[in-house]
């Protein structure tokens, strides 16, 4: 058996970066995981304990201590902001390109005219001044209010009514006109048109869109696919990996948002699910990498709630320990992050932190991999574990698990 996994708990950081106060004014005092410790210092996650998640985070809790023995460090976010699509892409060794921020209402005509013209109905719904698109009766067209505002557009439907690939080939329209880092087609089943509607929701007096949690997308039959700016995904792990004939699985939210055209892509947003899937992968795979994110931590981020966030970092810690025991010799897992999302930080945007690496490999310990400059060091390290070429980003650090 030879097999790298890398689990993504997304917007798990590990304290602010050293150079949020300017790059994020505001996020200087971030810290995910303080923050949840603030609110439950008798929390124990023993496995990521184990694997050295104090270690990375600098200090030990109330519950939770250094280990001697574990392999960790950090890495520092080479992206602009605090983002999970480019968080992805410089995962999978992409060096990011800063895309041009522009909030709906600069594009919403040039959107409204270039969907008419290819024989879509728009309905321009606006509120305070503000305005946004509804597509086909179905799919609502605005800005991406969860994330960093400017940086996406969201295409939200109920998917009982109109299909996901109808709501794509809208989300492709608006991906033509738009210049900003992704257009984001998604939606699920079991709501209505008027559920979405509720989840309208204003920012900064500048933006408007749908509250993806709000809008019930997520509960059942959710669909999603990531439109990038400036993403070449033959330059990225999973494509050079398959190009060379290694199996390549991604699940959850990174089946959404990493090009994977020659492996094995499974959405899924639940965590017990997602890593019960990645557990049973684990079970029949020999050979090959396999990334999977786990998305709700990043929505209990957005929803401000540490209780959410500390009952599913339980539920994953548990789930790993159930992977490690079926690791062989050559193998290695990863748990790390793609930025921050402090849930006590005032506001319901992700934040510009450092992420922790915690490594296993049988055999290999007490190793302190410092802080790495990117993300993309976890791509040039997979490639290099394979034996297959570099990324276009990224610094492998399999050498120091040898």
């Amino acid at each position: 058996m030879k097999r790298f996994v890398v689990i993504v708990l997304d917007g798990f950081g590990m304290g602010a970066m050293a150079d949020a106060a300017t790059a994020r004014p505001g996020d200087e005092a971030a810290s995910t995981l303080g923050s949840i410790l603030e609110d439950y210092p008798d929390l124990e996650l023993p496995t990521l304990e184990r694997l050295g998640l104090m270690n990375a985070f600098g200090r030990e809790s109330r519950r939770m201590k250094f280990c001697p023995t574990a392999n960790a460090g950090k890495a520092e976010l080479m992206h602009w902001g605090a983002d999970t699509f480019m968080g992805h892409q410089e995962i999978m060794g992409t060096r990011p390109k800063r895309p041009i921020a522009q909030p709906f209402q600069m594009k919403v005509d040039a959107i409204k005219d270039h969907l008419e013209a290819n024989g879509h109905k728009v309905v321009v719904r606006e509120t305070d001044g503000l305005r946004y698109l509804l597509v086909d009766d179905y799919v609502c067209v605005g800005d991406n209010i969860d994330a960093d505002f400017g940086m996406a557009y969201n295409c939200t439907a109920p998917l009982d009514f109109i299909s996901f690939e109808k709501e794509l080939e809208i989300g492709k329209l608006v991906r033509e006109v738009a210049t900003v880092n992704r257009v984001i087609p998604f939606g699920g089943t079991g709501n209505t048109i008027a559920d979405v509607l509720a989840a309208e929701e204003t920012r900064e007096g500048k933006y408007i869109g749908i509250h993806a949690v709000k809008s019930k997308s997520y509960r059942q039959g959710y669909q999603c696919l990531h439109l990038g700016y400036g993403v070449d995904k033959t330059v990225q792990a999973p494509t050079i990996l398959t190009t060379a004939g290694i199996p390549v699985t991604l699940m959850g939210k990174v089946a959404d948002v990493v090009q994977n055209d020659g492996g094995k892509s499974v959405s899924c947003v639940p965590t017990a699910e997602v890593l019960d899937l990645t557990i049973e992968e684990l079970k029949t795979l020999d050979y090959g990498f396999i990334c999977t994110n786990v998305q709700e931590t990043d929505l209990a981020g957005h929803s401000q709630d540490s209780t959410w966030y500390s009952k599913l970092l339980q539920i994953a810690d548990e789930k790993i320990e159930k992977m490690l025991q079926l690791l062989g010799d050559e193998d290695i897992l990863l748990v790390m992050a793609d930025h921050g999302n402090d849930p006590n930080i005032g506001h319901n945007k992700h934040t510009r932190e450092n992420v922790p690496l915690l490594v296993y490999r049988k055999g290999v310990q007490g190793v302190n991999l410092g802080l790495r400059r990117t993300l993309s060091d976890v791509g040039a390290t997979v490639c290099d574990f394979f034996g297959v070429a570099a990324p276009q980003s990224g610094e492998s650090f399999l050498e120091l698990l040898k």
